[in-house]
């Protein structure tokens, strides 16, 4: 059995026993390798966002939480080469990190030969340069999921410097640019931060409780779309 089909493997046994553990010898000897091996694939998983834990004690061992993973999805090996070619264009935006990670959780219940099979295709795909070029800075991408308010530094068009205390809102995002959307406190208006020029982030105690609208936006109606999950 190969790494791949035995990660799959590993995350089905420990669903099928959920709640209940497997000890990385039991698990080593189910898969005819060493328990070293068994924790090494245990941490790749856990990295790769499945919720595996260890339970200490004599009794202990490895755990899988049935409510957060996903079971075997039917996707074909080109719907998942799809998928990280979008994931591809999200180089820079504040969904890279999680669009990673989804993609991963993903792989790791398609059927093994379906996994194998959407490698192999992977493989044969080629890519020239990372996305787009402004990345949003982890401190605002986790504000704006989280409603913080900011302190950001901040360079204007003719690259003067400012501190300012903004609401996060959302993003606008173009081809070129990613844009913070959020209410300037010193102004207050609604503003565009480009991302690539916020210096300095800082998140603040205060929970922002505006809300946006699309009206707020000096843009014509019909050019901004909202993103759908649909």
């Amino acid at each position: 059995m190969n790494r791949t089909d035995r990660l799959y493997a590993l995350v089905e046994e420990l669903r099928a026993v959920s709640p209940r553990p497997r000890s990385a010898r039991w698990l080593a000897a189910r898969f005819e390798v060493s328990s070293r091996t068994i924790e090494r694939d245990i941490g790749a998983l856990q990295e790769a966002g499945v919720p595996i834990w260890a339970e200490p004690g004599r009794t202990g061992g490895y755990a899988l939480d049935r409510a957060r993973t996903l079971p075997p999805v039917n996707l074909t090996a080109a719907e998942a080469v799809a998928m990280a070619v979008a994931l591809h264009r999200l180089a820079g935006t504040p969904f890279a990190g999680p669009g990673a990670t989804a993609l991963r959780k993903l792989v790791a219940v398609l059927p093994a030969a379906d996994a194998a099979e959407a490698h192999r295709l992977a493989g044969r795909v080629h890519l020239i340069g990372d996305g787009p070029a402004t990345p949003v800075p982890a401190t605002v991408a986790d504000a704006v999921a989280a409603r913080r308010v900011l302190r950001i530094g901040y360079a204007d068009r003719a690259g003067a410097d400012s501190i300012r205390d903004v609401e996060p809102l959302g993003y606008l995002g173009n081809p070129r640019h990613w844009y913070l959307l959020a209410w300037c406190r010193m102004r207050d208006e609604l503003r565009c931060f480009r991302t690539d020029r916020i210096r300095s982030v800082r998140a603040l105690p205060d929970v922002v409780v505006r809300e946006f609208r699309p009206t707020d936006l000096d843009i014509p109606h019909g050019r901004v779309r909202s993103l759908s999950l649909v």
